[in-house]
């Protein structure tokens, strides 16, 4: 097909900026010079992948699959040519909100200790999941239902309790412990990036209103002023205090489990011996608890 880098990294920019007009501004050429190009890449592959209109552009399918692999493989060829001048990268561990909780440093301390040459590198990211395949990240930590793909390796590291998170004024703050019931009748701010609950967790008939809210600061911010309460994973106490808000762990909900992704084909070397130093130092410390996994 000769498919060209230059081809690959201006799907790349189309598909990340959504406009031709931003993707030419990053690639630092005109925007006729990438509209040929895009035209030149859709005849070498045979397929549409870009649909354009006046008003509007988006990744068809095969363009969405295309673009994956694009970022994927100038990662890729970015790492090598790294690692010729410097050596061996760090190796990067993405999340969506928080990251092991309290388990977190004294995981990632242990890790330096017996890995000083392959630091761990920890990068919030509002979808994970699409981080990692386009190879933006070498394994990721999830409290949501893990993908099922034949090209991700996935682990169940730990389950974390359930609790709720309450503006510090609320009646509800000062309690030792909540039932869903509690929340039944008040509105419940859900993340959409990140939510490791939803309506389901409550019984049909009794299920709260929600309010979705963009990312983890919008989440906090909205229960901290009033607006909505919330239900998350343990693990958000230690890794998102927050002026103004108290939670309050809930007895009766389902765990969250916290699961570890990362490619079949990893991304980095070290990637494997990360996940068997998660498994031994949670077996230790923080092992998974009876229950079942999160909704």
């Amino acid at each position: 097909m000769n498919v060209e880098l230059r081809h690959l990294r201006a799907l790349a920019a189309i598909g990340d900026e959504g406009t031709l007009t931003g993707a030419a501004e990053v690639l630092h050429i005109g925007q006729p010079a990438l509209s040929r190009t895009l035209v030149q890449l859709e005849g070498r592959v045979g397929t549409r992948l870009v649909e354009r209109t006046t008003r509007s552009l988006a990744l068809t399918e095969a363009g969405r699959r295309l673009y994956e692999h694009a970022h994927r493989i100038l990662n890729q060829l970015d790492d090598a040519l790294l690692e010729v001048r410097a050596g061996t990268r760090p190796l990067r561990l993405g999340f969506a909100h928080t990251v092991l909780g309290a388990l977190t440093v004294p995981l990632l301390q242990d890790w330096r200790d017996t890995r000083p040459d392959t630091p761990v590198r920890v990068h919030r990211r509002g979808d994970p999941v699409e981080a990692l395949r386009r190879g933006d990240i070498d394994a990721a930590l999830l409290r949501t239902e893990p993908p099922t793909a034949p090209d991700l390796r996935v682990l169940a590291l730990m389950r974390e309790r359930r609790v709720a998170a309450l503006p510090d004024g609320d009646p509800l703050a000062a309690s030792g412990s909540l039932r869903l019931e509690d929340l039944a009748d008040r509105d419940v701010a859900l993340c959409t990036t990140a939510a490791s609950t939803g309506p389901g967790l409550w019984p049909e008939g009794r299920r709260p209103r929600t309010v979705e809210v963009a990312d983890v600061d919008e989440w906090l911010a909205a229960i901290a002023t009033g607006e909505a309460v919330g239900v998350t994973a343990e693990g958000t106490v230690h890794g998102h205090p927050y002026p103004g808000v108290r939670y309050v762990p809930i007895s009766d909900a389902p765990p969250v489990t916290v699961h570890l992704v990362w490619p079949e084909v990893p991304t980095h070397p070290a990637t494997g011996a990360f996940a068997e130093h998660c498994t031994g130092a949670l077996e230790t410390n923080g092992p998974l608890s009876p229950g079942t996994s999160g909704q």
